[in-house]
């Protein structure tokens, strides 16, 4: 299944701009994408994990001129760091010739490394886009289910990677998910980041996903892995460089009262959550401790990827106990308070009204598993998720 918003966002980005990065984890679908575009154009494309393709643009300059009249497609751009500063000139030069659009496509598992190299260089020349894992809506959607519940459970259980969605059944998905898992610790990560060991950056991951959804706690990170707090900030800054973490922000404004100011850490996938823990099938996930906690990254992980990438998110939290699990900023002044409930029945705290007042919510919901919306207070209604998607602006 190919991501037809996402591929068509990026033929309409490189119709506009001289060159897109796409970004996304491993194994999300990036290359068949990509493989799609140059099917419908003339292009050539590079895998630069294979020395045969690696040593092709050894020489970067003489395989542009071979090649400048078609769309030049470079997979794992992160493995040809000083690349940038030669594209520059080599994008201005074809602006001259009169192509502004469409020189330069590329594929890339490391979101900041790859910001990092690009931005500096490439001001106003390159387009960004990320590219997600499966979502609630798409899945749904193709696969006509009707009431949405069997396809939702599969993904909240297996995740959205491709290959573990589509598995044939669950412990083929769970045996791809653990192969998923050792090769980023094994060849992935040191490649592309800091040497650690991958026992230790295993035991950090799974810990994570004891506590799904929780506050960082970088203290007790670090004493129940014998490494320093620095350590755990290097560790956690790496994962969520290679988009396998989200660190969510708490939403902090003069609203005079004392508020909580340490982030909240998700594993961006649930499969992979549930792969760190062993669990294999809907029943043992039920029973789970980490049940809760997954849900919630769950939910709130399906509703970041479907926002606009202007929307910021946000969770609030106040020493009062007022509480609100996601807080979306759609604009300067307009924004959405949302709670998470893994109940059929969904009850709110007290909490959860005054974080609302705080903020200064337009719009407040609860998100939960069932199909109908309802008003739960005056101002708030209890709505599914893929309900809730459909309101966005």
């Amino acid at each position: 299944m190919i991501k037809r918003r996402i591929f068509s966002r990026v033929v309409e980005l490189l119709g506009q701009s001289p060159a897109v990065a796409l970004m996304g984890p491993r194994q999300v679908g990036k290359t068949t994408l990509a493989l799609e575009i140059a099917r419908q154009q003339a292009s050539v494309y590079l895998d630069l994990e294979k020395p045969r393709d690696l040593a092709r643009v050894s020489d970067f300059g003489l395989f542009h001129s071979e090649n400048r009249d078609k769309l030049i497609i470079l997979d794992e751009i992160q493995r040809l760091p000083g690349l940038f500063a030669e594209l520059r000139g080599l994008i201005d030069q074809e602006r001259r010739r009169g192509r502004k659009a469409g020189q330069f496509l590329f594929l890339g598992s490391a979101s900041i490394e790859l910001l990092q190299q690009s931005s500096e260089t490439l001001a106003g020349r390159i387009a960004y886009i990320e590219l997600h894992p499966f979502d609630v809506q798409e899945t749904a959607a193709s696969e006509n289910d009707v009431d949405n519940s069997r396809t939702f459970n599969r993904l909240w259980l297996r995740g959205g990677f491709p290959e573990s969605y589509l598995a044939v059944d669950d412990g083929v998905s769970l045996d791809w998910r653990h192969n998923f898992i050792r090769t980023y610790l094994e060849r992935d990560i040191p490649q592309l980041g800091p040497r650690v060991p991958a026992e230790t950056l295993r035991r950090f991951w799974t810990m994570l996903a004891h506590n799904q959804s929780s506050m960082l706690n970088a203290s007790n990170l670090a004493r129940g892995l014998g490494i320093s707090g620095q350590s755990v900030t290097r560790y956690l800054d790496l994962m969520v460089d290679l988009l396998l973490l989200r660190r969510l922000q708490p939403w902090v404004s003069n609203t005079g009262k004392r508020l909580v100011r340490s982030p909240k850490v998700y594993i961006r996938d649930s499969g992979i959550t549930h792969a760190l823990l062993g669990i294999e099938a809907m029943d043992d996930l039920l029973g789970h401790p980490v049940a809760g906690g997954s849900w919630e990254g769950f939910v709130i992980e399906n509703i970041l990827m479907a926002a606009s990438p202007r929307t910021q998110g946000y969770f609030y939290r106040s020493a009062g106990g007022a509480e609100i699990d996601l807080v979306l900023e759609f604009k300067p002044g307009k924004r959405w308070a949302i709670e998470v409930k893994r109940s059929s029945a969904p009850v709110l705290s007290k909490g959860f009204h005054a974080g609302c007042n705080d903020v200064n919510a337009e719009k407040c919901f609860i998100v939960y598993p069932g199909r109908e919306t309802y008003s739960v207070s005056k101002n708030t209604q209890a709505i599914s998720l893929n309900a809730l998607l459909s309101l966005f602006p």
